[in-house]
């Protein structure tokens, strides 16, 4: 019966989700909803277990969130993301109108720029190039996906995006960690998803279908500001979180003594060693150096000057607390479910799921799994880590798989089928570029089903060649 409940709030969370009902608020309330169904006491299970694992989360992922939204506004704001996507869009031009948009994508999200701040920066462009070339428009979004929601989510090592910044958290690696694995998939995934969207781009030509009329939020082309950055130079602020984020994991010594200090206070929540949070600290430091960069280079490009980067400032402190909150949520939310009998069933099923004998399946198929219910890479992966991740781990050293591969394997799971309907990002393009489910979620479906097998090729690639 409990597994029974369990499935209908899961259900009610996803529809109500797709519906447009706010996850803050569903969250706790389908996730206190199991309580009551099951006969347990709610207000308990409200403030002593959901409100405890969403306030762990924000503790060890706030400053991610927070440092990397003001990075990547303050990169749109400044003119510099526009820079670089216009000039990677302009030098390939109209003729390859699909791989100067994806490219566009995969720098600047690679970079470090949010990958919803890459859907208001490339729009603009993409529109106007898909136009000119008589592209239909309803493409866009899938070549703005793979851009910015495929290989660099959590693929490529080192990627500063919160997908990959997770699984490293909890298993006490770096961002950097399974180089050759994630660099293969990455790549295998790319040029597989451009290969089908380029065939979609075809097949459209040949039949006479163009980029269509009456089409809403069509952008207004503005000329070039006098301000505007060379790209070349707009690149440094990502070159230099990518840089310092390298040195930092790699050559940075921090001593074990001091979280002891902290420890000795007896203070709530402080991580047991630095390993758990180095990751998170050389983040802090690439995000943070990045973002007095750009206000030093772009300033004058800021509308307002100083109250245009207080602006930016505020907007983008709005958008982390919206989005670490959700995110969040959806951990308490998998705290509440992983309290009642019946999830012991459904975590006997998952950690029960033994190919090759190493954790590696299992928590590939979880995280996919609960990535799509909840709509959400970071939310999916986050609970999936939280309910299971010391077991994948006990498990993983006990078959001989290293930390550093099962964190790559979680960091390219996490944005497997997250592209479901009800997906936050997703919403946000299609009302960006004035779409709807009904025009482009057809061939998005198909992203989202060959990512979610990405995780899977990383695995056969671990058991051919090792890790690398």
């Amino acid at each position: 019966m409990d597994v029974i409940v369990i499935l209908f709030c899961l259900c009610l969370l996803m529809y109500l989700s797709y519906k447009g009902f706010p996850v803050i608020l569903l969250a706790p309330a389908c996730g206190l909803l199991v309580i009551a169904l099951v006969g347990k006491a709610v207000l308990p299970a409200y403030t002593e277990l959901f409100m405890i694992k969403t306030v762990g989360f924000i503790k060890n992922f706030f400053p991610i969130f927070l440092l990397g939204s003001i990075f990547g506004q303050f990169m749109g704001d400044s003119g510099l993301a526009n820079s670089i996507a216009k000039a990677i869009i302009s030098k390939i031009g109209k003729n390859k109108a699909l791989l100067a948009v994806v490219l566009a994508g995969n720098v600047l999200s690679y970079g470090g720029v949010s990958a919803f701040v890459v859907i208001f920066a490339i729009y603009p462009f993409a529109s106007a190039l898909y136009k000119e070339a008589n592209i239909p428009k309803r493409f866009i979004i899938g070549a703005i996906l793979l851009g910015s929601f495929c290989a660099t989510l959590g693929c490529l090592p080192g990627t500063p995006q919160i997908q990959n910044v997770i699984p490293a958290t909890y298993f006490g690696t770096n961002i950097f960690a399974g180089p050759g694995n994630g660099i293969v998939t990455g790549l295998v995934l790319w040029l597989v998803l451009y290969l089908y969207m380029d065939s979609l781009h075809k097949k459209a030509t040949r039949a006479g279908e163009g980029y269509g009329e009456n089409h809403i939020n069509e952008p207004v082309r503005k000329e070039d500001n006098d301000l505007q950055i060379n790209w070349l130079i707009a690149l440094v602020p990502l070159l230099i979180v990518l840089g310092i984020n390298f040195w930092i994991t790699y050559y940075a010594t921090w001593s074990p003594e001091l979280l002891e200090p902290y420890k000795a206070m007896k203070l709530p929540m402080v991580s047991s060693g630095v390993q758990k949070v180095q990751s998170s600290w050389a983040l802090i430091c690439a995000l943070t150096a990045g973002s007095v960069l750009i206000v030093i280079m772009g300033w004058r490009n800021f509308v307002g000057g100083w109250k245009g980067i207080i602006k930016s400032l505020n907007q983008s402190t709005n958008g982390a607390l919206l989005a670490i909150m959700n995110t969040a949520c959806l951990v308490g939310f998998g705290s509440i479910i992983s309290s009642s009998d019946g999830f012991k069933a459904i975590l006997d099923f998952l950690m029960g799921i033994r190919i090759g004998e190493t954790p590696l399946w299992s928590m590939a198929i979880s995280i996919n799994l609960l990535a799509a219910i909840t709509g959400s890479a970071s939310g999916g992966v986050s609970i999936a880590l939280d309910l299971m991740g010391k077991e994948w781990l006990a498990w993983g050293l006990q078959s001989g798989v290293p930390a550093e591969v099962l964190t790559r394997i979680a960091a390219i799971a996490s944005g497997g089928l997250s592209m479901v309907p009800h997906n936050g990002a997703l919403i946000t393009m299609l009302t960006v570029c004035g779409l709807t489910h009904k025009q482009s979620y057809g061939h998005v479906a198909v992203i989202c089903l060959i990512k979610g097998s990405a995780s899977f090729f990383g695995i056969l690639l671990y058991y051919l060649f090792g890790n690398f």
